[in-house]
C-alpha cells in the first residue's frame, strides 16, 4: 500500500475514534483516554515534525507522567525512520502488533444515493441504528469486561464525539446485547469497529452478520471501500475477515514505557 494510501487511513481512524483529551505538537498528536486503550493513549505523527527527536520525546514523557498514564507511540509506516530505534534505547516495549485489512466493494455492492435518514431498523434479533444508543455502550463494557469507574464515565462521551455518520449493529438474545459492531461512514470508506461476541455466543455467526450487515449499509450511504484493524495474534478475526474480501495492507504496533518515574 503507498504511504498516501496509509495517511488517508490513519486519517480516518483517528477522525473514527476521539480521545478524551488530545493536543498537537510540532507535527505529533498526543492523545489521552485515562489508559481505555493503546491507540486512544498514544503519540501519532501527524505531520512534518521539526523539533529535535530527543526534546520531543522527552517533552511526551513529560505529558504523560502529568497524566499518570504509561507513554506510548504508535509506530506506522509514516514514522520518521530514527523514532523507533530512539525508543528502543529508551526502553520502550513492543506490544500489540496490528493489522489494518482493506476491502473494495464490487460495482454491484454500490448503492450510492439510496436512502440513510433512518434511525432504527429491525431484523429479527438484530438491529441497526444511525446512532450510538447507551445500551449498545453498556453492552459494549459488560461483554469486555474490562471497563473502570472511570472509563464508565469518559467512554460514552467519546463515542458521542465522533465526528462522522455511523451505523450502530447489535444482536439479542433473551433481551439482552450479546453482539456489538460499529462502522464509521468517512469520505468514501466504511470503518469497521467494535465486533464483540459474548464468549456464550461465539462461534455462531454473529460476527460475520454484523460485518456483512455493516459492510451493507456503508455500500447504501455510498461508500466503496472498507477498512479495520486486527490484533495480528487474534488468528480467528483474520480469517473471518478474510472470507469476507478483506485483505492486509500494512501493520502498525506500540511502543511504550511503562514506568512513570
Amino acid at each position: 500500500m503507498k504511504k498516501s494510501d496509509i495517511k488517508i487511513i490513519e486519517d480516518l481512524s483517528l477522525n473514527a475514534w476521539p480521545s478524551h483529551q488530545m493536543q498537537l505538537y510540532d507535527g505529533w498528536i498526543l492523545r489521552f483516554s485515562y489508559f481505555y486503550t493503546h491507540r486512544t493513549n498514544c503519540v501519532e505523527q501527524f505531520g512534518i515534525s521539526l523539533l529535535p527527536l530527543e526534546e520531543k520525546v522527552s517533552y511526551c514523557e513529560d505529558i504523560y507522567r502529568r497524566w499518570k498514564t504509561p507513554c506510548i507511540f504508535k509506530i506506522t509506516p509514516l514514522n520518521e525512520p530514527a523514532l523507533e530505534p530512539f525508543l528502543e534505547e529508551r526502553s520502550y516495549e513492543k506490544q500489540n502488533v496490528t493489522h489494518v485489512m482493506c476491502l473494495a466493494f464490487s460495482e454491484s455492492s454500490s448503492e450510492t444515493g439510496s436512502e440513510t435518514s433512518f434511525t432504527t431498523i429491525r431484523e429479527g434479533d438484530m438491529t441497526i441504528r444511525n446512532r450510538i444508543p447507551d445500551e449498545w455502550i453498556d453492552a459494549l463494557f459488560a461483554i469486555k469486561g474490562n471497563a473502570t469507574v472511570t472509563h464508565l464515565k469518559i467512554v460514552p462521551s467519546m463515542y458521542a464525539a465522533i465526528p462522522k455518520d455511523v451505523r450502530c449493529v447489535y444482536i439479542r438474545r433473551n433481551e439482552t446485547i450479546v453482539a456489538t459492531g460499529l462502522g464509521i461512514l468517512d469520505r468514501d470508506y466504511i470503518g469497521i469497529y467494535a465486533i464483540n461476541v459474548k464468549p456464550k455466543y461465539r462461534r455462531q455467526g454473529m460476527a460475520r452478520r454484523i460485518c456483512e450487515t455493516l459492510l451493507r449499509e456503508g455500500a447504501k450511504a455510498g461508500a466503496r471501500r472498507a477498512y479495520l484493524q486486527v490484533l495480528a495474534d487474534n488468528q480467528p478475526a483474520i480469517d473471518l475477515y478474510e472470507s469476507l474480501g478483506f485483505s492486509q495492507e500494512y501493520t502498525y504496533w506500540f511502543r511504550v514505557k511503562s514506568t512513570l518515574s
